[in-house]
């Protein structure tokens, strides 16, 4: 996934051979060497602009601006934290923010990042939507970020509904109307989904099913025992 790029401070040998290495792997051998992060930094703009992400190169990043807290740039540090808020439900955005200085966390971008992600982790999606819309200038820089939250949303919905009623499908992803409709029509014809009347006509979405929202189908194996473990059994207790 990453750029061939030279890496700094190779053997001799190694430049006479033109080795060239990709960013994980310059993280994997030498992670804490600070000429890295300019290489780190590009990388983090080609997450962006490639809708990749690699969680292990931001994180060396944030640990290498720690020891080089004069080359910060909280540019990178808030294309990080919106990459992470897009990996959800994954844990990256509090792992990325424990690397962030408290100082630094204080600033009004970071400030409104850690209330979104809040917003997200407790599930209050209209008022995650319309702290997003006041601030379009930091989360509109990094692309495919309503697309990610919008299928969080729908992840989150599914393991709580076996039916969604259309309104708060709506609210959960930002979408209503006509644009909706088309939505639900792609969800219908590629994820299983299906449309059903409830009661006084309210449009309801049946979700695919899974463990979480039909339990019946989450195996215990804890109380299962196998019939081979049962017959060994019985001569013992003969």
């Amino acid at each position: 996934m990453g750029r061939e790029r030279e890496a700094p401070q190779k053997p001799q040998q190694e430049e006479e051979e033109g080795v060239s290495y990709t960013v994980e792997q310059l993280v994997a051998v030498n992670p804490y060497n600070p000429d890295i992060l300019p290489d780190l930094e590009k990388y983090v703009n080609e997450q962006v602009s490639s809708l990749t992400y690699s969680l292990d190169a931001n994180l060396c990043l944030l640990r290498i601006y720690q020891f080089e807290p004069e080359r910060m740039s909280t540019q990178i540090v808030a294309r990080i934290l919106i990459k992470a808020l897009m990996a959800m439900p994954a844990p990256d955005f509090g792992l990325c923010l424990f690397l962030i200085p408290e100082r630094v966390q204080m600033e009004e971008q970071f400030k409104t990042l850690i209330v979104l992600s809040h917003y997200l982790e407790t599930g209050r999606f209209r008022q995650f939507w319309d702290e997003a819309a006041k601030n379009r200038h930091i989360v509109e820089a990094v692309p495919g970020f309503e697309q990610a939250i919008q299928t969080y949303a729908i992840h989150l919905l599914s393991l709580t509904y076996q039916k969604v009623p259309r309104s708060i499908l709506a609210e959960a992803i930002n979408i209503e109307g006509l644009s909706l409709d088309k939505f639900l029509e792609q969800q219908v014809s590629n994820c299983g989904w299906t449309l059903e009347k409830g009661h006084g006509q309210v449009q309801l979405i049946a979700l695919p099913s899974n463990e979480f929202n039909h339990p019946e189908l989450k195996k215990n194996t804890a109380d299962s025992i196998p019939l081979e473990h049962v017959t060994r059994i019985f001569p013992i207790l003969g």
